[in-house]
């Protein structure tokens, strides 16, 4: 993935751009880059740190500067956060899961199978 247009600070392996924190590097295809929304995700930056071939003082220098230019909000879920303020929701929002499609052709000749057509 190519560099986002808006860069505020390159370093020799990581630049912090209007996406978040992105590998300078290009031939990894932003494997490695870290979106704003996730930048205060420890877990996330911790696994990232511990990639073999990460330079670690660049990583948080651009990690510093990252936090600094996108400060933690609420803002992500503004209806989540008023309801949770006035008392409404008292778990945290749990996303259902959806079940993984199952194919039921398996040990099936397909040309026995029945055919669906979509008509106009």
């Amino acid at each position: 993935m190519a560099l986002h247009r808006d860069i505020f600070w390159v370093g020799r392996q990581w630049a912090v751009t209007g996406a978040g924190i992105q590998a300078v590097d290009q031939r990894l295809r932003g494997v490695l880059d870290i979106d704003v929304a996730r930048l205060w995700d420890d877990a996330l930056v911790q696994s990232r740190r511990a990639k073999p071939g990460v330079n670690a003082a660049d990583f948080d220098k651009a990690l510093t500067m990252a936090r600094e230019r996108f400060p933690q909000t609420v803002e992500a879920a503004p209806i989540v956060a008023q309801l949770e303020a006035l008392g409404v929701i008292e778990a945290p929002v749990v996303c259902p899961v959806v079940p993984a499609m199952t194919l039921r052709a398996e040990g099936r000749l397909a040309r026995f199978l029945p055919q669906w057509r979509i008509r106009r």
